[in-house]
Order: C-alpha cells, then sequence, then structure tokens
C-alpha cells in the first residue's frame, strides 16, 4: 500500500532503498538537533534543553509534511543562517526572542502570500537551465567547503582566510569513513555514506577520548512548554522592524529556491520540459514551515540541501522524508545516543554529496557567456560568501544586466526582471533597513 501510495516502482526505486537514503539524510543533517539550541541559545534567553525537544519536533513536522503530502524526499529544519541572524537580532537587544519569533512569523506569513500568489514558481520555471545547474554546482561547492571544515581539515587562518590542517586522529577517522563511502560509490553499492558515517563512529567511540558511549541512552526531558505558543505577533508589527523581516523572507526565498531546484532536479522530479513535478505543492509548505516552526519557538524553517545525501542514495519518494521524520522523533529520546556521531564522522559525506552535485556543471554552456558568466558567478559566490541566497542574487542580477547589454532584454522573462529587483532589493537591505529608521525616527 505504501508502495502505491508514494509510486515506489513508478519512481524507480523500494521500501529498503527510501529507508537507507532517509536514514542517510537524518545523519547528515542531525548536527542541527544541537547547533540550532547552541546558537539561539547563547544569545537569545531561550532554553537549550526545552530548544533541543522543539528542534527535533519542528523538523519531524515539517519533513513528514514534506513527504506525506507533496511525496519529496526533501527535509526540513530550522536553517543555520537564519537562526544565527535570529541571535544576533535577540542578541544585540533590538527585540526580545518572543517578538524575534514573531518577526520570523510573519516574515512566513508573507512569504506563504508570495507563494500563493504563484510568484515563486514562476521564478523557479523563468530561470535558465544553466543558472539551474550552476545553482546545483555552487551548493556542490558549498556543502563540500562546510564538510572540509567539519571534518577539521580546512581551518582558520588570518592571513590567507583558510588553509589545510595538519593530519589528526579525528581527520584521519573522518578520511577512513570517506574512503569507505568512496568504496561503496565505485561498487554501485547502495547505503554507502550511512556505513562510512556508522565506521567513522565506531573508530571515534574506540580511538577518540572525547567521544564516549553515553551513561544514560533514554531520555523523556522534551517539555516544550516555555517557547511553544510564546510568539509575540503584535510586538513584531512595527515599521522599525520591517528590514528584519523582510531579511528573512529574502533568505527563505532564495535558500528554499535554491536547495528544492538542486534536490528535485537531482530526485529526478522533472516532467519533459524540465518543470519540477508537484512544485506547488512543495513551495507552500516550504513556506508554511516557517509559520510552523516560529509558533514551535524556533527561527525559519526552510528545506535542506544535505537532503541531496539521502537522495544520492536511492531516495526519490516522500517515504525518505517520512523516516527522516521518524528519526527526528526518535532522538527526542536517543539525544545521548544521537550525540555520540561525531562531527567529523558525518563531514564526509557532504564532501561526498558535493562531488555528486559538481556533475551538473556538464550542463552549463560556458561558451555563452550571457549564461556562462552568471553562472560562474553563482557557483563562485555561493562558497565564497558562505551563503545560497547570495549567490544566486549576484547570478541572476548579472544575468539580466548582461543580456540588457547585449540588447537581448527581450530574451528575458518578465518573472526574471521581477526576481532581479527581488536580488537587489536583498543585498541592498541593510541600507533600505537604516532608511526606514530614518523615517520613522523623524516621525
Amino acid at each position: 500500500m505504501a508502495g502505491d501510495y508514494f509510486e515506489l516502482r513508478a519512481r524507480g526505486t523500494n521500501v529498503r532503498t527510501e529507508i537507507v537514503a532517509g536514514l542517510t539524510t537524518f545523519l547528515t543533517m542531525a548536527y542541527i538537533i544541537f547547533a540550532n539550541p547552541a546558537i539561539l541559545g547563547d544569545r537569545t534567553g531561550m532554553d537549550r534543553t526545552t530548544l533541543i525537544a522543539v528542534t527535533c519536533i519542528v523538523s519531524a513536522i515539517a519533513t513528514f509534511i514534506t513527504g506525506f503530502f507533496a511525496n519529496a524526499p526533501i527535509a526540513m529544519a530550522p536553517g543555520m543562517g537564519m537562526n544565527a541572524f535570529f541571535a544576533y537580532l535577540v542578541g544585540s537587544g533590538k527585540m526580545d526572542w518572543q517578538t524575534g519569533l514573531g518577526v520570523v512569523f510573519l516574515s512566513g506569513f508573507l512569504f506563504l502570500i508570495l507563494t500563493i500568489l504563484g510568484l515563486r514558481k514562476r521564478i523557479v520555471e523563468a530561470i535558465p537551465v544553466s543558472l539551474i545547474s550552476a545553482i546545483a554546482v555552487g551548493i556542490g561547492l558549498f556543502i563540500t567547503f562546510i564538510g572540509l571544515q567539519k571534518l577539521g581539515i580546512v581551518v582558520k587562518d588570518e592571513i590567507t582566510l583558510v588553509r589545510a590542517a595538519p593530519l589528526n586522529k579525528t581527520i584521519l577517522i573522518g578520511l577512513f569513513g570517506l574512503l569507505i563511502m568512496l568504496i561503496f560509490e565505485m561498487k554501485k553499492i547502495s547505503g554507502g555514506l550511512i556505513v562510512g558515517i556508522l565506521a567513522s563512529t565506531i573508530l571515534a567511540v574506540l580511538f577518540d577520548k572525547t567521544v564516549a558511549l553515553p551513561k544514560q541512552i533514554i531520555t523523556t526531558n522534551f517539555n516544550i512548554s516555555q517557547l511553544a505558543f510564546k510568539l509575540d505577533i503584535l510586538a513584531a508589527i512595527k515599521w522599525s522592524f520591517v528590514g528584519s523581516i523582510l531579511t528573512f523572507m529574502f533568505m527563505a526565498l532564495f535558500d528554499g529556491i535554491g536547495t528544492l531546484v538542486a534536490c528535485c532536479h537531482q530526485a529526478r522530479m522533472v516532467d519533459q520540459e524540465n518543470r519540477i513535478k508537484g512544485l506547488d505543492r512543495l513551495l507552500g509548505i516550504d513556506a508554511a514551515a516557517s509559520m510552523i516552526g516560529a509558533v514551535l519557538g524556533t527561527s525559519t524553517t526552510t528545506a535542506y540541501i544535505e537532503s541531496a545525501a539521502g537522495i544520492e542514495q536511492g531516495g526519490r519518494t516522500g517515504l525518505t522524508s517520512i523516516v527522516t521524520a521518524a528519526c527526528f522523533v526518535l532522538s527526542m529520546l536517543l539525544v545521548p545516543l544521537v550525540m555520540i556521531v561525531p562531527v567529523y564522522a558525518t563531514a564526509p559525506a557532504l564532501i561526498m554529496v558535493g562531488l555528486f552535485m559538481a556533475k551538473e556543471v556538464k550542463k552549463i554552456d560556458f561558451e555563452n557567456l550571457e549564461e556562462g558568466f552568471p553562472s560562474f558567478i553563482i557557483v563562485v559566490m555561493i562558497a565564497l560568501s558562505y551563503s545560497i541566497s547570495t549567490g544566486i542574487a549576484f547570478g541572476f542580477i548579472s544575468y539580466t544586466i548582461i543580456k540588457t547589454i547585449r540588447g537581448r532584454a527581450g530574451q528575458i522573462k518578465p518573472t526574471m526582471w521581477v526576481v532581479a529587483v527581488l536580488c537587489l532589493a536583498f543585498l541592498m537591505l541593510d541600507k533600505i533597513s537604516e532608511l526606514i529608521k530614518v523615517l520613522t525616527t523623524s516621525q
């Protein structure tokens, strides 16, 4: 019955493959269970233990909805970067965390309106093929960079910004997991990412003194009443917060588009005209997820690029997401056990996913500079600016400028003009916020 509902046979997959894919996606993004509470708890005054439970619940609900109603192998959770911006707003004293959640809710509401009006769908369908591939390649390079950082092999340097670190025990353990993943891939055996993660974790328990089996495996401390339904929407409705609301909305808009486009194409969820199947429903869920997250007590919830890890393991349907959602539910009970998986054990999975996504570079027409240069800008800026949304914004703006200079502005779809304006507004949000403050102060 599950096979019929999720169209397993039609999409060339089976229950076993979907389970492996769901587990792989969960393991590669399980860090959010601890990263999100750490980022939000440090500067906002929100209870960190409660945030762990909220993060798990929100991720489980949003991911389940995506899997069950959109039949897509896409996982959702509180977005990295957006949680840091939330922590900055609250930590700097600009608002309390209740008002901050109200700001996130309003940004999600505006986001949902854009989706209902069909603007997001038009944006996705207006993107040229080369730029779609560039987004995938750029995200691949981006998550590879993140993976190398988490592995510890790329570190900060005051002079050169980054450098390669000397090999140590944890790096070697991570590289061993990477080798296993490569062997599985070369042998065309599925499940390589999860086997590599588990193998590295076992070695970490054996040889890394900072990683040890927990004394208590099960915990029942997951009361969320301290944060759930505490958002203050009325306090967030102020001119001085308009810039913050728009910032969250634009970050979610472009990050979400980039992730969904890259993952859906990787999962072959496209028709003969290269349009994503079920895009309306998927975009609607992505928009509503931010509102659900704010109500339950966390920052903007969005689609996760780590979903590509499960997709690479063969995940093609919503059953992958259902499995990932179930893992988040179980992780509330098994937080101590999940905690033993070190970051450097999951880092190789990100590197492998980066490799898989880089294959899209073959579809970019670099000979045609009208699309080749914007594609190049997208790839470079996503990685170097450490932001999917920023890279996409620069790429889309350069695309419209170059087309116009070449006298081919008529070839640009009307939606892309709207996107270019939105991208420009996104890159100038700081100036817009300052202008709004001046206007409100003068009044």
